[in-house]
C-alpha cells in the first residue's frame, strides 16, 4: 500500500489506497444434505486519485505491480467526474467492538452440526420440507491510507446462519425461512427453528382474503421485504441531490407518524454492518434520519456531501467501485404493543412475512407493489391460515404517516435492519383471480 500511495502522489494532486483482505468459510446444505464446504481467501486493492481536478479509479483482485495500478487509475482520470472534495486528514475514530476471536475457533465440524440441527429441527415438524441451509464464518481486515496523512485500519469478524425451506404439495409451493448474523459465533439454532416453525404453523391451512383496504401487520421480515428499499432510497444523499427523492425539500418537516424514529448507526457493538470508519476513512456515527416523525437528516459520502454543501455522515461505502452513499445498521424505534395484541385488535386483516417483487413499484416515489410470498389472514383476532394469490400495494410515506402501533420487541433482519412489527391500519390488498 505504501508503495502504491507513494507512486500515486508523484503523479496526482491527491491519492487514496483502499485494501480489504478476507477469509471466509461457508458451509452449505442443499436438499436437506451437506452440499459444500470451502474456505476462501481474497485480497482487493483499490486506488482512487485526483489529477487535474478529476477522479481516477482502478481496482484489482490479488497482487499487482504498483506502477500498473497507478497507470490504470491515471488513465481513467481524464474521463472521471470532477472531484468536489478533498480526502480527509487524520481522523479520530470511535471505538467499535466488532471483532470476536472466538469466531475463528469455531470448527467446521461445529458448523456442519449447527446446519444439520436446523434442518433436523424443522423436518421433525414438517417431514417433507426441502431445505437449504448455510453456516458462514470469517474475518475481514480493512486498510485505508491517503496522501493527506489519514490512515485507518480495523479487523471485523462475522458469522451467519440461514435456513430456507420449500414445501410442495398438490402443485402448491410454500416458502419459509429465517437467518441470523453477528460478529459473535452463532451456534444455537433455537431462534431460527422457532421462527420457521411459527411460519409453518400459521401456514397449515389456506384462507381466502377479500380485495379491499384493510389492516396489515408487517413482521420484521415483512418490513425488510416491503418497506425498506423505498426508505433507504429516499434518504440517500445522492438521490436527494439529484432531486429524485420525494423528501428532497422536506428536511425538518413532519412527514411520518410521531411514533416513528429511524436512525443509521454504524457504532453498534458486534453488528455485521458496524465499523469505526466508512470506506473513505470518515468516522462512523449515529445519524437520525427521522426523529418522532420529523425528517432529520440524509446520509452522505464525501463527494455527494461536498456537492450538496454539507458534511459526510460517514456513509461512503464501496461494492467493487467508487464509494457511494450507503446505509449501515438501520434501527426503527420500538413501540408499546405486543405482536399478539396487534393480532387481537384486527377483525379482518393480513400479516406479511415476505413480499416478493416490492421493488417493481416506483421506488423513487416511495411506491411498492408485490405478491405476498408468505402471509396470513387474521379474522376476529386470530390467525386463520396462509393467503395465496394475493398482492399488496401502497406508498411507504403514506402508510408510515398513519401507524396503528409499533411492536414492543425488535428483531435484526439480515444484519442491517433492526425493527419491530409495524401495524398499519389501512393498506390496499388485492386477491388475484386465477
Amino acid at each position: 500500500m505504501e508503495e502504491i500511495l507513494s507512486r500515486a502522489k508523484s503523479f496526482a494532486e491527491q491519492a487514496e489506497v483502499f485494501q480489504v483482505t478476507s477469509k471466509a468459510t461457508p458451509v452449505h446444505f442443499e436438499s436437506n444434505r451437506l452440499k459444500q464446504i470451502q474456505t476462501k481467501e481474497s485480497t482487493t486493492t483499490a486506488l482512487r486519485l485526483i489529477k487535474n481536478g478529476r477522479i481516477g479509479f482502478a481496482q484489482v483482485n490479488g497482487l499487482i505491480k504498483p506502477e500498473i495500478l497507478v497507470d490504470m487509475a491515471l488513465e481513467t482520470s481524464q474521463f472521471g467526474a470532477e472531484a468536489k472534495f478533498d480526502f480527509p486528514g487524520p481522523q479520530t475514530h470511535p471505538s467499535v467492538e466488532i471483532l470476536d476471536r472466538q469466531v475463528e475457533k469455531v470448527t467446521i465440524e461445529e458448523m456442519v452440526q449447527s446446519g444439520q440441527q436446523m434442518i433436523d429441527g424443522i423436518t421433525r415438524h414438517t417431514s417433507d420440507l426441502i431445505c437449504e441451509a448455510s453456516v458462514n464464518k470469517g474475518v475481514t481486515s480493512i486498510h485505508i491510507a491517503n496522501s493527506r496523512g489519514s490512515t485507518s485500519h480495523y479487523t471485523k469478524s462475522f458469522f451467519g446462519t440461514s435456513l430456507e425451506g420449500v414445501l410442495v404439495r398438490s402443485g402448491d409451493m410454500l416458502f419459509v425461512g429465517d437467518s441470523q448474523s453477528s460478529c459473535h459465533p452463532i451456534l444455537s439454532t433455537k431462534t431460527i427453528i422457532e421462527e420457521v416453525t411459527r411460519q409453518l404453523e400459521y401456514a397449515k391451512k389456506n384462507s381466502k382474503i377479500s380485495s379491499k383496504a384493510m389492516p396489515v401487520i408487517f413482521t420484521p421480515l415483512g418490513v425488510a421485504s416491503a418497506l425498506l428499499t423505498p426508505l433507504i432510497t429516499a434518504f440517500n444523499g445522492k438521490t436527494v441531490l439529484e432531486g429524485a427523492s420525494p423528501l428532497k425539500d422536506k428536511l425538518g418537516e413532519h412527514i411520518f407518524d410521531a411514533s416513528l424514529s429511524l436512525c443509521d448507526n454504524a457504532t453498534l457493538p458486534y453488528q455485521v454492518a458496524s465499523c469505526p470508519c466508512d470506506d473513505e476513512g470518515m468516522p462512523s456515527q449515529q445519524t437520525f434520519l427521522v426523529k418522532a416523525g420529523i425528517i432529520s437528516s440524509f446520509y452522505y459520502d464525501l463527494q455527494t456531501a461536498a456537492i450538496a454543501g454539507t458534511h459526510s455522515t460517514g456513509n461512503g461505502y464501496r461494492s467493487g467501485c467508487l464509494p457511494t452513499p450507503s446505509p449501515t445498521s438501520l434501527v426503527i424505534s420500538e413501540g408499546t404493543l405486543s405482536y399478539q395484541d396487534m393480532i387481537k385488535d384486527i377483525r379482518e386483516g393480513l400479516i406479511i412475512d415476505l413480499l416478493m417483487g416490492a421493488e417493481q413499484g416506483n421506488i423513487l416515489n416511495g411506491d411498492f407493489s408485490g405478491n405476498v410470498l408468505l402471509g396470513y389472514k387474521v379474522e376476529k383476532g386470530e390467525v386463520t391460515g396462509r393467503v395465496k394469490d394475493t398482492m399488496v400495494s401502497g406508498n411507504v410515506f403514506a402508510i408510515l404517516k398513519k401507524i396503528g402501533a409499533l411492536g414492543k420487541e425488535s428483531k435484526w433482519v439480515g444484519g442491517v435492519l433492526q425493527t419491530p412489527h409495524i401495524y398499519c391500519p389501512d393498506v390496499s390488498v388485492a386477491a388475484i383471480m386465477i
